[in-house]
């Protein structure tokens, strides 16, 4: 997938989503102290497909706890979207959540009894603003969005991993979020079922939607427009990528007994 010259100059002009400033998180482990983040600092602009990368031990976990809104720095500032996140209190921070990130996680995060509509309809339950009605449709057609419109009613016993992950995918989406925040997001998957992921979020990206992919792998880093790459808490690399390979390429040139 080329960057075209559209895409540079839009993201140029685009407004920042994420604006992490001198971030630091320290816990205390009996009487040691433990510095997690060491003063990160970077912006995600809207549109970008930026992979976070790192081994553990990297900040990246504690980091994306930040950027997800279920933890806050002990110093520094995070603004999504905006709006100053870490003097929130928690229930202010849920709210954000809900309306601001779609998260997509490595084991799915679904229900097991119910059904992929009433999966993705989850977030929306949180918004008294939308009707049932309403709920449904924007679920139906998020389902839509990533090629399962035929699996409205199906569980997740009845779903292959790659099914699941796009229930997941769906649901992030269904609440027209500021970010979607992928943890790990193929960590389960084979390597076709992986690459037929990657392909849906390359999609989504080149529909102007913003990406934060965290992950150990450093393979997918080829696939996004800008990696991060962090070491004993702090960035040590911020690049963009100039030839962002095709994940359609690569998954038409596994061999065929890849699949499962």
């Amino acid at each position: 997938m080329p960057i075209t010259n559209w895409r540079i100059s839009t993201l140029l002009t685009m407004k920042k989503v994420i604006e992490i400033q001198n971030i630091k998180r320290n816990f205390q482990v009996g009487d040691e102290t433990v510095h997690a983040l060491r003063g990160v600092s970077f912006n995600i602009n809207e549109g970008e497909f930026v992979t976070i990368m790192g081994t553990s031990g990297s900040g990246k976990s504690t980091l994306l706890n930040i950027l997800g809104c279920l933890d806050t720095p002990t110093s520094g500032e995070y603004l999504l979207d905006d709006i100053p996140v870490r003097t929130m209190s928690k229930p202010q921070r849920a709210v954000l959540r809900n309306r601001k990130i779609g998260f997509v996680f490595q084991s799915y995060n679904l229900l097991p009894k119910t059904t992929a509509v009433e999966n993705v309809e989850l977030p929306l339950m949180y918004n008294s603003a939308v009707s049932a009605s309403e709920r449904r449709r924007r679920a139906i057609e998020s389902l839509q969005a990533v090629g399962l419109g035929d699996r409205l009613e199906h569980k997740s016993n009845q779903m292959s991993g790659g099914q699941m992950q796009r229930v997941a995918i769906a649901r992030a989406l269904v609440n027209n979020p500021a970010v979607i925040l992928a943890d790990e997001a193929t960590g389960n998957l084979d390597s076709r079922t992986s690459f037929e992921i990657l392909v849906l979020f390359q999609k989504l990206h080149a529909e102007g939607r913003t990406i934060i992919f965290v992950t150990h792998n450093p393979e997918l880093s080829q696939y996004s427009s800008r990696n991060i790459r962090l070491r004993d808490g702090q960035v040590i690399e911020d690049t963009a990528n100039p030839k962002i390979l095709s994940a359609a390429e690569a998954l038409a040139a596994l061999p065929k007994n890849d699949e499962d």
